[in-house]
C-alpha cells in the first residue's frame, strides 16, 4: 500500500508554520500589551526578556539563511534539491526572521526611549549596528527571493564570508548593549 506523504515544500505545512508564526506573534503583542498596562515596574524585565527571545530568533535565521545559500548555489537551479532550498529559504525569512526583527525592533525602541531616554553615545552606536544588521537582512531577504527564481547570486565562497556578518555585528551590539563603553 503506498503512502502518501505530505512534503515540507508543499503548501500546506508552509501555511500552519505561518498560522503558528502568527500566533507567536499574537502571544507576544498579549504578554506586551499586557506588561505594560501592568505597569512599568512589572513591564521592563518582561519587555527586556521578550526583546531577548525575539533577538535570539532572529540572530538564529541570520546565522542559518547564508548557510542554506551556500548549499544552495551547489544545486542545479532546475533541481529538487534547489526547490527545497527555495522554500526553506522563503519560509525561514517569512516565518522566522522577519516577525523576530519586528519584534526586536519594537520592543527595543520602546525600551531606548522608556528606560534610557534615547541617551548615551553606546546606545546610538548600538542602533547604527542594529541598523547595519537590518541591512544585511534585507540583503538576504532579496536574495532569497532570487534564489527562489533560480536566479544565483554570488559564489559559494561570497556566501561563506557572509556568514560572518551577523556574527560581527551581533558582537559590537552586545558589547555596547552589556558594557556600555561611552
Amino acid at each position: 500500500m503506498a503512502e502518501s506523504r505530505e512534503k515540507q515544500t508543499d503548501e500546506r505545512p508552509g501555511r500552519a508554520a505561518a498560522k503558528r508564526a502568527a500566533g507567536a506573534l499574537g502571544f507576544f503583542a498579549l504578554i506586551g500589551l499586557g506588561v505594560m498596562i501592568a505597569g512599568p515596574d512589572v513591564a521592563y524585565p518582561w519587555i527586556k526578556a521578550l526583546h531577548v527571545i525575539a533577538i535570539i530568533s532572529w540572530m538564529a535565521g541570520m546565522l542559518y539563511l547564508p548557510r542554506l545559500f551556500i548549499y544552495h548555489s551547489d544545486c542545479k537551479p532546475d533541481s529538487d534539491q534547489a526547490r527545497t532550498f527555495a522554500v526553506m529559504e522563503r519560509r525561514l525569512v517569512t516565518v522566522i526572521m522577519n516577525p523576530a526583527m519586528i519584534v526586536s525592533w519594537v520592543l527595543g525602541l520602546y525600551l531606548a526611549w522608556s528606560v534610557f531616554e534615547f541617551q548615551g553615545g553606546w546606545l546610538h552606536a548600538k542602533l547604527t549596528g542594529v541598523v547595519a544588521l537590518s541591512a544585511v537582512h534585507g540583503y538576504f531577504a532579496k536574495s532569497a527571493r532570487s534564489f527562489g527564481e533560480g536566479r544565483y547570486v554570488k559564489t559559494p565562497r561570497f556566501w561563506r564570508m557572509m556568514n560572518e556578518a551577523p556574527t560581527l555585528l551581533m558582537i559590537v551590539i552586545v558589547i555596547l548593549a552589556i558594557v556600555k563603553p561611552f
